[in-house]
């Protein structure tokens, strides 16, 4: 009598493990999410106690905490040794925060209103995306980039700061939480917590699903973990965009696309040199700095983004996702 043979073991162990790289990103999204969403209640709590400026806290507290898990995931894929990862994470949450992010929301409803202050920003953003361009043409970003970079933000900063007061602007945020001192510390502690698991979680299972599907951990860590990782920019903005916050929404992705270059980058750089690989100074790099000089030009002689521009942003990030896994 025959005797029929049963699964491939091989085969079966690679289709669990592939099931449990999907689960470990999934779980690591979801983490990164509810841990940065703790550590900025928990930050503005903490500012809020000691008396900060509310100014300051908008642009450190509440800049950081939302940048918290692009900072974990792209320092946890450097010091694995996994740098594609790392900077793809960086290039593709500005590329995606631009085209996916400002599209989705123009979408939802039409963008009509900016101040001089965003457009300043924008002009930053385009001249942060050329520093990247730059660095990205040698093999290495090392600690003295890291160490520039993350001193130009302190720079931005402090300008941005200095500007806000001038202009009267208290950046007041929409509330100010009132949460107990233990609660505060709870916050602070069990985000930090989360997202240092989510971060782990998500670069374990971005790197088995990059070998089981024979993809690069570069186009791995441009799609899955860049969005992913800009998925707090993203509720931010679909909120603004259907209370018609037009400004809020934008200047959420311009300060996240500054944010990510000169800080998650440059602090990455610092604590441990970041390797380029090609396809980064050939191809992703300059479509990120494509898309900040459009958007840049939309906000600095533009007065609304419309849903054909809307569409033409999304289709553009269509195309690029169709070139990366072509």
């Amino acid at each position: 009598m025959a005797i029929r043979a049963g699964p491939d073991p091989a085969k079966r162990c690679t289709g669990a493990t592939m099931l449990i790289d999907i689960a470990l990103v999934a779980v690591g999204l979801l983490a990164l999410f509810a841990g940065g969403e703790w550590l900025v209640r928990g930050a503005v709590a903490l500012a809020a106690r000691l008396g900060l400026p509310t100014l300051i806290i908008s642009l450190t507290v509440v800049g950081f905490g939302t940048s918290m898990p692009e900072l974990l995931v792209s320092l946890r894929a450097a010091l694995a040794d996994q740098a594609d990862i790392a900077l793809g994470n960086v290039v593709g949450s500005n590329t995606a925060n631009i085209l996916l992010i400002i599209g989705l929301s123009a979408l939802v409803s039409p963008m009509t209103q900016w101040d001089n202050a965003v457009k300043r920003d924008a002009v930053v953003m385009v001249c942060v995306a050329l520093v990247a361009l730059t660095l990205v043409q040698f093999a290495q970003i090392g600690r003295p980039s890291g160490l520039l970079m993350v001193t130009f933000l302190a720079t931005y900063l402090a300008v941005s700061y200095i500007a806000g007061k001038k202009a009267g602007d208290t950046g007041e945020l929409e509330e100010t939480p009132d949460i107990s001192s233990i609660w505060t510390a709870i916050y602070l502690v069990a985000g930090l917590a989360v997202l240092f698991l989510g971060a782990e979680a998500m670069i374990r299972g971005a790197a088995g699903m990059a070998r089981a599907f024979g993809i690069t951990e570069a186009v791995i860590g441009l799609t899955i973990v860049a969005v992913g990782t800009s998925l707090p920019e993203l509720a931010t903005s679909l909120v603004a965009a259907f209370r018609r916050q037009s400004d809020i929404a934008i200047g959420n992705v311009v300060g996240s696309n500054i944010f990510n270059i000169l800080g998650i980058l440059g602090i990455t750089a610092v604590v441990t040199p970041v390797g380029v690989a090609e396809n980064f100074a050939r191809f992703d790099v300059p479509v990120m700095l494509g898309a900040s000089l459009v958007f840049a030009v939309i906000l600095v002689a533009g007065r609304t983004i419309g849903r054909p521009i809307a569409l033409g942003l999304l289709v553009c990030y269509g195309a690029y996702m169709c070139a990366l896994f072509g």
